[in-house]
């Protein structure tokens, strides 16, 4: 049966570690690695004839790190593309700690430079890689401001793309301003220095747009301008950025993912920056064809108003006033004379009904020599039609045509019965 043997104490102050130990522990750890291919530019190269150690500084393409390299001298002078600074390489090796110096070097046994077949492969594969995470996509480009009020410029210190955007756009606009960050261009320090400008100008709210400038080059010395880190900064920046390389046959893939590509730096001054002559004289034609608008529209409403007021009702108003006038006067004429036909017409058959009536009426009857004798009884009187109806001694009343008498019945005397006619007599 075994016990686990007790676990050594940790370092303290009061117990620590010598330097010896550490050195050791760190050195069996970087052991564990292994051999392993690493891929960077080559930065510096120092061989010394009589040696037997080469020493070279691999420095990473995207970041600002490096890594001493050490190999057999003969790797150099054997290679089958020479090999010098700014090479990029692909090399095998193992990472050995030197207790004794306390540094780390990578002892490499092979070095296969990459050629430019090969970076060109690697571009057109990154560069199918980004479209399809649609970082190519035109609905992704920031519109570019119409009159930027601050450039942001990286581009290599007093280099030609400098002077040519300058140049060019302060003779377009001369209130144009610039915020300019020089950086390396090409070489293993390009793209850590390009990103930390980028960064830098973003971040700025005075800046409206951002313009990667270069006068063109080689395809070695246009890779940074290639770099997958790049490219997503400027896909993640929030300012408009405008690539402007200057290298026409092979485009690098900032020019994908940029807002917007010029051929130059001469042509991203152009199209960023509007030209004062230019817009002056576009806004002295738009004048002219505004005021040329506003007369042709006052020419047609003052023609459409004279049309209004030569017609009749509106040169003679009174006109059909009167007109109507001269109507009403015939209607109420017609219609007096209407009723003043009715009135005479009602009137004379009136008369004629009077007429009619007198005739026929008790009056006209009396005049005759008619009378209408009345008994009375009282108060009230009754016609007396018959000799029964007023025996002897009745009191009269006897209505002639201009008055009325008094009498009495003193006797009667009877006529005989009435004679029937008959339709014969």
């Amino acid at each position: 049966m075994t016990t686990d043997q007790p676990a050594k104490p940790p370092s303290s102050a009061e117990n620590p570690m010598p330097v010896r130990t550490v050195a050791v522990k760190v050195a069996q750890w970087i052991d564990k690695l292994g051999a392993v291919w690493v891929e960077g530019q080559i930065t510096q190269i120092n061989l010394r004839p009589g040696t037997r150690t080469a020493f070279l500084v691999l420095r990473d393409t995207a970041a600002d790190m490096s890594l001493t390299v050490t190999c057999d001298p003969d790797l150099l002078r054997n290679s089958p593309v020479p090999l010098q600074e700014g090479s990029r390489v692909v090399v095998y090796g193992k990472l050995s700690f030197f207790t004794a110096r306390g540094t780390v070097s990578l002892r490499v046994t092979e070095i296969r430079p990459v050629g430019i077949g090969e970076l060109l492969a690697r571009i057109e594969r990154l560069k199918a890689l980004l479209a399809a995470e649609g970082l190519f996509d035109p609905r992704l480009k920031r519109p570019i401001p119409f009159l930027p009020n601050r450039i942001g410029l990286i581009t290599g210190r007093a280099s030609a793309a400098e002077h040519d955007v300058v140049t060019v756009a302060t003779q377009r606009w001369p209130a144009v301003q610039f915020e300019i960050r020089n950086t390396a261009v090409q070489g293993p320090t390009a793209v850590p220095q390009i990103l930390e400008a980028l960064a830098a100008l973003d971040a700025d709210e005075a800046v409206d747009v951002i313009v990667l400038a270069r006068g063109g080059g080689s395809v070695e010395d246009l890779l940074p301008f290639s770099d997958e880190t790049l490219c997503r900064a400027i896909v993640s920046a929030k300012t408009p950025i405008v690539s402007a390389i200057g290298h026409e046959p092979d485009n690098p893939l900032s020019d994908y993912v940029a807002d917007l590509r010029a051929a130059t730096p001469t042509d991203a001054a152009k199209r960023i920056v509007p030209d004062a002559a230019a817009e002056s004289a576009l806004l002295r034609e738009l004048q002219a064809r505004a005021a040329a608008a506003l007369r042709g529209w006052v020419d047609r409403e003052s023609r459409a108003l004279q049309q209004l007021r030569s017609r009749p009702v509106l040169a003679d108003p009174l006109r059909l006033l009167e007109q109507r006038h001269d109507e009403v006067e015939r209607f109420r004429t017609a219609t007096r004379r209407a009723i003043n036909q009715s009135l005479t017409t009602e009137s004379t058959a009136t008369r004629h009904l009077r007429e009619k009536l007198s005739a026929l009426g008790p009056a006209a009857t009396l005049s005759r020599g008619y009378a209408v004798v009345q008994k009375v009884l009282g108060k009230e009187r009754e016609v007396v039609r018959s000799i029964d109806d007023a025996p002897a001694g009745s009191q009269l009343r006897i209505r002639v045509a201009d008055g009325a008498l008094t009498a009495a019945a003193l006797g009667s005397q009877s006529l005989g019965p009435r004679k029937e006619s008959t339709p014969n007599d």
